[in-house]
């Protein structure tokens, strides 16, 4: 990477010079990149990012966001992969005064009527906008086979127009985007490392404790996620970009 603003038509380049290549190696470019780079850290993907750039023996930067809402074995997760690895997880959390607001005037649970969306903004992509401001590029777990109606076309590096700035250009890495789920579970279970116990009771797709059930064999597993709403719109906000205009 330059010194100067990544343009978007270099960003596009380097997501075709990278399409087919190793996560690893998406992962290494990432952490290569000038500037403060970090990875976003909630699930299972992300571990094994974060696995994946221990064994590259780079420095790196993990982040997690702390909704208040999260299962207790979640909070019991993070804390793992940070004794595990031996690393510091920058914790991001909502502002109390957005949240005390929503919940006097809506209640605890104001998505099951009127959508996850307001929730969301509040608990998880103010946070996120927050932290990505002191960011040039973040990395993620997404996998295009994760959402069906929202996630298949996602490139392996692209321009984050949601998240940049004026004057500064966010770069948003997806070094999983072409693995599927039996790859990120084969990575686990041969390197050996922590994932989330609400794997082992069908807990697939983990977010908010109220927003996410188990789902049945040959359900696809964002259909735990928000399940009284369309299926074709499983996103939170933290990925708007990938909902169709």
């Amino acid at each position: 990477m330059t010194d100067t603003i990544p343009s978007i038509d270099l960003i596009d380049a380097l997501a075709a010079e990278y399409a087919d290549k190793s996560p690893s190696e998406i992962l290494e470019l990432a952490l290569n990149q000038q500037g403060e780079v970090a990875i976003s850290f909630s699930g299972a993907e992300d571990v094994v990012l974060i696995d994946m750039a221990y064994r590259l023996r780079k420095p790196f930067r993990v982040f997690s966001l702390d909704t208040g809402r999260l299962h207790p074995e979640t909070y019991q997760f993070l804390e793992a992969v940070r004794k595990f690895y031996k690393i510091d997880i920058e914790i991001c959390f909502p502002e109390s005064e957005a949240v005390q607001k929503l919940v006097t005037e809506k209640g605890m649970f104001s998505f099951f009527a009127d959508g996850h969306q307001e929730c969301c903004g509040v608990r998880k992509v103010q946070p996120l906008r927050k932290k990505l401001a002191t960011l040039d590029g973040w990395i993620t777990g997404q996998r295009k086979d994760q959402s069906p109606g929202t996630r298949n076309e996602i490139p392996v590096i692209q321009a984050d127009a949601g998240f940049s700035g004026p004057g500064k250009q966010l770069i948003k890495y997806n070094p999983l985007a072409n693995w599927s789920s039996t790859d990120v579970w084969n990575y686990i279970r041969m390197m050996e490392i922590p994932y989330n116990p609400l794997h082992e009771r069908g807990f697939i797709s983990i977010g908010c404790e109220p927003c996410t059930r188990a789902v049945l064999p040959n359900q696809h597993e964002r259909e735990g996620r928000w399940w009284w709403e369309e299926a074709t719109h499983k996103e939170c906000g933290l990925h708007a970009g990938n909902l169709k205009k």
